[in-house]
């Protein structure tokens, strides 16, 4: 779902009304593309990515794998293959040594790819290698793992699409899933005790796809992941939060979306959440803004504005109202454009944006206050 534009009717559901509680953490600014680095390239160039407004970034760690190549982890973490820890060495050893500064908030990305095993099938790999993500987050002092649950590969969250679904029920799948989530939200906390799991969509995916109706959700084409989250929620302890990044919000232009999505997240959902005590203590309600809004049928123009989805007036705007009634965090997405991209001369190696226009980035640093 990445990359493709979600309409809802979420007035449909809640009342416009109050948005984000006082007293909450100080606003995060995120950034999560194509142009996602791993840890060679932070390493190499966090001095020129800590001069954009963000305050920290979605990465991956690579594996070394039996031929010397570096593959990244994120594509291969969720399926049959158990890894070791020292094919992640090399990259936990570059993490571990950067010198970060501005950019204290920083993820380390992971799939639910490549999503080749049944729900009811031996899930000791999965777990083994979550745990692995996790203490590489923590080795390299970030703020934890942005688990990305878009369903790229196999079709883990939509019940119809289960291998089983012809001979086990519904509620037989969602009781298996929510046993996983629980186990899955544990292995995380063993590897980087209360860590934040930053999620590209939390409850208000299924719910919205439900059409606010709980009896469809098990039609939904992501409706196991509500127990999945079920069981995130009950295993969640101390101090780690789960934060809901509401992909959703990729093209908001109205503060009123925003309100609504909010009030969505926060109360709209309650029907298809097990503990809704427990849901408000550990989650976080955030945003994500697609600067380049399905480009394909828009276009990136960098000299024309007008000709894109965001001008960059609009871009701002979204992004502040988007920080000013989230809980924590906003992510901005981005795919033609690049916020950095290591150029190479005979002389130097070098971080420069690629069509990025110097409008859309003033825009961001004015909407974040930097």
């Amino acid at each position: 779902m990445r990359g493709t534009a979600i309409l809802t009717l979420l007035a449909l559901f809640c009342p416009v009304s109050s948005a984000a509680e006082p007293g909450r953490d100080a606003k995060k600014l995120i950034e999560f593309g194509w142009d996602e680095p791993d840890t060679a390239f932070l390493r190499a160039h966090v001095a020129e990515m800590e001069r954009t407004p963000f305050d920290g970034c979605v990465f991956h760690v690579y594996l070394v794998n039996e031929n010397g190549k570096h593959v990244p982890f994120l594509w291969d973490a969720w399926g049959k293959k158990r890894f070791d820890e020292a094919q992640l060495r090399q990259s936990v050893r570059e993490l571990s040594q950067i010198p970060f500064k501005t950019f204290t908030h920083n993820f380390v990305r992971m799939n639910t790819a490549p999503a080749d095993v049944d729900w009811f099938d031996d899930h000791s790999a999965i777990l083994h290698n979550v745990r692995l993500m996790a203490q590489a987050a923590r080795d390299g002092k970030c703020a934890g793992v942005l688990f990305d649950t878009e369903q790229y590969n196999g079709q883990l969250f939509d019940y119809p699409k289960q291998r089983d679904a012809k001979t086990k029920s519904w509620d037989e799948y969602a009781g298996q899933v929510r046993r996983r989530g629980n186990e899955v939200m544990e292995a995380f906390q063993e590897g980087y005790p209360d860590l934040t799991i930053f999620l590209t969509f939390g409850y208000s995916l299924p719910f919205v796809e439900a059409g606010g109706k709980p009896e469809k959700i098990s039609q939904a084409h992501y409706g196991l992941l509500a127990p999945f989250l079920d069981g995130m929620v009950k295993a969640a302890a101390g101090k780690t939060r789960i934060v809901d990044g509401c992909e959703l919000a990729y093209r908001y232009k109205e503060p009123a979306e925003f309100t609504k999505m909010y009030q969505t997240m926060s109360r709209g959902v309650m029907p298809i959440v097990r503990d809704p005590e427990k849901y408000r203590k550990a989650f976080s309600l955030g945003f994500g803004i697609w600067m380049d809004e399905d480009w394909r049928k828009h276009g990136w123009d960098t000299h024309d504005f007008s000709k894109n989805y965001f001008t960059p007036d609009q871009f701002g705007k979204s992004v502040k109202t988007a920080l000013e009634t989230s809980d924590e965090y906003v992510w901005v997405y981005t795919e033609k454009p690049k916020w950095w991209s290591e150029t190479k001369s005979w002389w130097s190696v070098g971080c420069e944006p690629v069509d990025l226009p110097e409008a859309y980035a003033r825009a961001l640093r004015e909407a974040a206050g930097k």
